[in-house]
């Protein structure tokens, strides 16, 4: 195929990539100890015993995630994410309504501590670049598409925090003093999850030259 361009409600598997969606609340791969055991990772190899991940989301951040089941095919990927070759896009929820319709975040970040595992804009940490613009505003909140330039961890948490537009029901960036605003322009639940999806990738394969493209749709 020369292109596809694919929605991603369950996992697909196209030669041997995986394109998956992963629930918020749900790690990425398991971590340390029993309590822990239970991944996005876990799950998959139950079907696809050699997949790897070629990237990784916050548990709490929900959305697309790419697997490879082949060792070259997850070189490969794993190339084009560390040469800036995959667009990535997001939507999130965030306090307050931004001053321009548009704008890029150019802020160095750095680990702040380690339990609970925290960054913040430092000029000696990572460049680190992500470029927003606004979808909705709803009064208390908004909702921004995001592209982030670099992949620095918890990225688009910290930059959004620092610019004073932290995501809904982030319990590490969000300002926990204030009440959180209702998600809907109409009167709704509050935020009970991280208001961030990973809802697009797009690249083109590393081996056979196609065009591709996935896409989740926001689930809140």
């Amino acid at each position: 195929m020369a292109g596809a361009e694919l929605l991603v409600p369950m996992p697909q598997q196209l030669g041997h990539l995986l394109v998956a969606d992963k629930p918020s609340g749900l790690l990425c791969q398991p971590g340390r100890g029993p309590h822990l055991a239970d991944s996005l990772l876990t799950r998959l190899r139950q079907q696809w015993p050699g997949a790897q991940l070629v990237h990784r989301l916050d548990r709490d951040t929900s959305g697309l995630v790419l697997l490879a089941l082949d060792p070259a095919l997850h070189r490969a990927l794993s190339q084009l994410f560390a040469e800036r070759l995959v667009r990535k896009t997001y939507r999130a929820d965030v306090l307050g309504v931004p001053a321009q319709p548009a704008g890029s975040i150019h802020l160095p970040l750095a680990r702040r501590s380690r339990q609970p595992p925290l960054y913040g804009p430092d000029p000696a940490g990572k460049p680190a670049h992500t470029d927003w613009q606004l979808l909705e505003a709803c009064g208390l909140w908004s909702r921004l598409e995001l592209q982030p330039h670099t992949g620095r961890s918890h990225q688009l948490r910290a930059h959004l925090a620092a610019i004073g537009h932290p995501i809904l029901g982030d319990p590490l960036y969000g300002d926990q003093g204030e009440a959180m605003p209702e998600t809907g322009c109409t009167p709704g639940a509050a935020a009970s999850r991280l208001r961030l999806h990973a809802t697009a990738l797009a690249f083109r394969h590393p081996l056979s030259g196609d065009d591709l493209q996935f896409h989740s749709a926001c689930p809140f």
